[in-house]
């Protein structure tokens, strides 16, 4: 019996080994155009209590759609094998849609950068995407590097644009404090949120 894969792939994109022989990735046939959806993930969300439990490949195949939630597909399908890059050709559009950051020729592999997701950390390892700016690790606090904030602006998934907001916030109000000398008894009561 076909069991219907838990995530969608745009018709224009293939899953295939990777050249080099290590893994799996999805692969461009045809142009790809700014803006186009490209895979939707889909599957069993996961509380992190849960989560943490499966195994090695469930959870290196998932999405961290809030926090401590984490969509596992059920069943794996050819849009779950999306790789990291930290020089992506996509970026998510909500928690779970991934669409082209900038035009993509055919053959491309279809990358994105996991800081664009991930808070927690479950899947951190070293990086060897080759990118020229690769960071070299992947980790769960990537998402907090300014440089990482201004490039991939529009592209996080909504609970990490929330703590990139939370800390340009506590920022603009600690500027606030040293700069006008509010501290400690100082401190106006609704400084942090003006």
């Amino acid at each position: 019996m076909y069991e219907q894969p838990s995530s969608y792939l745009s018709p224009k994109i293939q899953a295939r080994p990777k050249a080099n022989g290590n893994g799996n990735g999805i692969f461009a046939q045809q142009i790809l155009t700014k803006g186009e959806l490209l895979a939707v993930f889909g599957g069993v969300v996961y509380a992190w209590d849960s989560f943490v439990h499966l195994s090695e490949k469930e959870r290196s195949l998932c999405i961290q759609v809030e926090e401590n939630l984490f969509l596992v597909p059920r069943p794996i399908g050819d849009g779950d094998y999306v790789n990291h890059s930290c020089n992506p050709n996509a970026g998510l559009s909500g928690q779970i849609a991934l669409v082209a950051m900038r035009d993509i020729r055919p053959g491309e592999e279809i990358c994105f950068d996991y800081a664009m997701s991930d808070t927690a950390a479950y899947d951190e390892f070293e990086c060897g995407c080759g990118a020229p700016n690769c960071r070299g690790s992947v980790t769960s606090c990537d998402w907090q590097l300014p440089e990482i904030q201004k490039r991939y602006a529009g592209y996080f998934a909504p609970h990490v644009q929330r703590r990139i907001d939370a800390q340009h916030k506590a920022e603009r109000a600690a500027h606030r404090a040293e700069k006008y000398g509010y501290t400690g008894a100082n401190a106006r009561p609704n400084m942090l949120y003006d």
